[in-house]
């Protein structure tokens, strides 16, 4: 423990690299609880396209930041902090190790590093001129505003992305502060001491063939049924929660806007695409420890699970 503030572990990495399976290793090995820092995982009736643990999957182990609202609920990254700040607090006050799997990057950045929760005056007529502008010109000519004004948040976000890039603007007009800036570098001045474990596969194409897999066994567990059900409860395509992977594609295919090869393709590509800027964003990470997780079985079974126990105890002991 670095002074007084509690000592966390964080493990992140690409989707199905196998961080589920290193965290219940931990979770069991460590005495620990397992804390979800994934954005989408949050919303109830969700489970198969998020991947979401399964309670008979949890071997014990107790599990929290799952389900935590409805698929049409707002919530923010600053409630997530405060209820992962929560958690934190009471998972060590059981004498337990807290252990944060991600999952979102914005999220576990939340955590690690002090950030300005400040929330920016909204201007709807600011906003509405650049959803106009958006509409008729795309959102290229905002994506070349943003990195004027911001460009480390315009290199994060793709110009498709104009919800979240409108949102910076307007953090930017509202308080003259690019949304970038929220952010400090300096961990140490972040409430925890955090030991940050990473997953990644030297072989890219392994990590492709591992994403194609688990979107064909999502098809299989019923992705499609999953998303009928949420559109069958009021839950429209419309919705951020909707316009997740697995699930807007879905809901072009029962909108007869792709077949269903197309549908299962494009959460396939855009998957992967996913991981790439995963790995991206956390390759900037200085402070995270690799580990190869092609130690890792196509079923997630960790194959020299004792190795990388002992070096993350190491860790968490401040040995190197």
């Amino acid at each position: 423990m670095m002074g007084d503030k509690p000592r966390i572990l964080i493990i992140v990495g690409p989707t199905a690299v196998g961080k589920t399976a290193l965290s219940l290793a931990c979770a069991k090995a460590l005495n620990g609880e397992i804390l979800s820092a994934d954005s989408m995982q949050i919303y109830k009736g969700m489970d198969i396209g998020t991947a979401k643990i399964r309670p008979e999957e949890m071997e014990g182990v107790p599990h929290f930041g799952l389900d935590l609202v409805y698929p049409d609920q707002p919530y923010t990254v600053v409630e997530f902090k405060a209820y992962a700040d929560r958690m934190i607090r009471e998972t060590q006050a059981r004498g337990k190790l807290p252990i944060i799997v991600g999952g979102t990057m914005l999220y576990v950045k939340a955590l690690i590093d002090p950030m300005d929760f400040t929330e920016a005056k909204e201007d709807p007529e600011f906003r509405q001129q650049l959803w106009q502008q958006a509409e008729e010109q795309g959102g290229d000519p905002l994506h070349k505003r943003l990195q004027e004004v911001d460009p480390i948040t315009a290199e994060r976000l793709h110009p498709n992305d104009v919800k979240r890039v409108i949102r910076a603007l307007e953090v930017h007009h509202a308080t003259g502060v690019p949304l970038s800036q929220s952010f400090t570098n300096q961990a140490t001045e972040g409430p925890y001491d955090p030991v940050l474990v990473g997953l990644n596969l030297a072989d890219r194409q392994e990590l492709y063939q591992r994403i194609n897999r688990r979107v064909d066994i999502m098809i299989e567990q019923g992705l499609v049924e999953e998303v009928k059900a949420l559109l069958a409860a009021g839950y429209h395509r419309d919705l951020q929660s909707m316009q997740a992977i697995g699930y807007k594609e879905i809901v072009d295919f029962l909108d007869g806007r792709a077949t269903f090869e197309e549908a299962v393709e494009s959460v396939k590509q855009g998957s992967r695409r996913y991981a790439k800027r995963q790995l991206s964003w956390w390759r900037r990470e200085e402070r995270i420890h690799w580990f190869d997780g092609g130690h890792l079985n196509e079923d997630g079974a960790h194959l020299n699970e004792s190795e990388c126990l002992r070096k993350i105890s190491n860790m968490l002991e401040g040995i190197s």
